[in-house]
């Protein structure tokens, strides 16, 4: 298993997966020194040994590590949000065998789907990962669609979640996530909008296990309910430019209150009927005080 950051997701799959499902161990990278040190703690604190995590200090883009472990089965990353990179300005990015099978790079001030190219480039054949992303990549148009099409022509979007905004410390932001595989099963990608899947806790929005239950009840089965998910197919995406919003192919069920416009209509024209009434009944009081005048 690979990311970066501080290892939090890292032991949170493996609490889940179970400590003898994790085979080689744990790997991951990051630049800042803290949050790589936090992360060897964390390994240790959560017993796991030594020779059962290997943790790079490096930047994740530029001078990726790991080359010579085998490709990962899982992956789970939660990239900072549209940080600046290097991108063109380095020419040799375009030939790295992480970007280029896209044709472009990510741009220069938003590295997000750099980050989902170099996760992509270590995933196993059948393997998953699961990124947490801005929902900008989602939709914005240039270099960002075009690799969004390149991803979705070789098949390797298996699932876009939306997620309820206010949900991470730090950011108010509605994120998702993007599952990515290299061995599907189909050629459809599924869509779910989970952003009402959530309570409320003070000022933010928490995921209950029932609200993850259903998530990934949905998503295992590849199931369609109605405002909550849809399976669209390769063409449904290339009808929609390789936009990739959840909003897009999941309709928002309709809350409005349901007018009945012909009762409506009726209660008008009783309304008026009884103005009338009222008028008139005022036009015999004045006329009876003018003749008392």
């Amino acid at each position: 298993m690979t990311r970066e950051g501080s290892g939090s997701l890292l032991l949170k799959a493996e609490k889940i997966l179970g400590k003898d499902a994790v085979r080689n161990g744990f790997y991951g990278q990051e630049i800042n020194i803290t949050t790589y040190n936090l992360c060897r703690i964390n390994m240790f604190l959560h017993d796991v040994g030594f020779d059962k995590f290997d943790i790079a200090c490096e930047d994740t883009l530029t001078a990726p590590q790991h080359w010579d472990d085998e490709p990962f089965e899982l992956i789970v990353s939660n990239p900072p949000y549209s940080i600046k990179w290097a991108g063109d300005d380095n020419p040799l990015l375009i030939n790295d065998p992480r970007f280029s099978p896209a044709g472009v790079l990510a741009p220069k001030s938003k590295a997000d789907l750099a980050f989902i190219m170099h996760s992509l480039s270590w995933l196993a054949t059948g393997g998953t990962a699961a990124i947490v992303c801005f929902p900008g990549i989602m939709y914005r148009g240039g270099a960002e669609q075009k690799i969004r099409k390149y991803l979705i022509d070789n098949n390797f979007i298996d699932c876009i979640i939306q997620l309820p905004s206010n949900l991470f410390f730090g950011t108010s932001i509605a994120t998702c996530i993007m599952v990515l595989k290299k061995g599907k099963s189909d050629n459809k990608t599924l869509f779910i909008d989970a952003s009402n899947e959530c309570i409320k806790v003070t000022n933010n929005n928490k995921l209950t296990q029932a609200n993850m239950d259903k998530i990934v009840e949905t998503f295992a089965a590849r199931a369609e309910e109605a405002h909550f998910s849809h399976l669209a197919s390769y063409e449904e995406i290339t009808e929609n430019d390789y936009n990739l919003s959840v909003s897009t192919y999941v309709e928002a069920e309709d809350t409005r209150e349901k007018i009945d416009i012909v009762k409506l209509n009726a209660e008008i024209e009783e309304i008026v009927a009884r103005e009338q009434v009222l008028r008139d009944e005022i036009a015999k009081i004045i006329a009876e005080i003018e003749v008392g005048v």
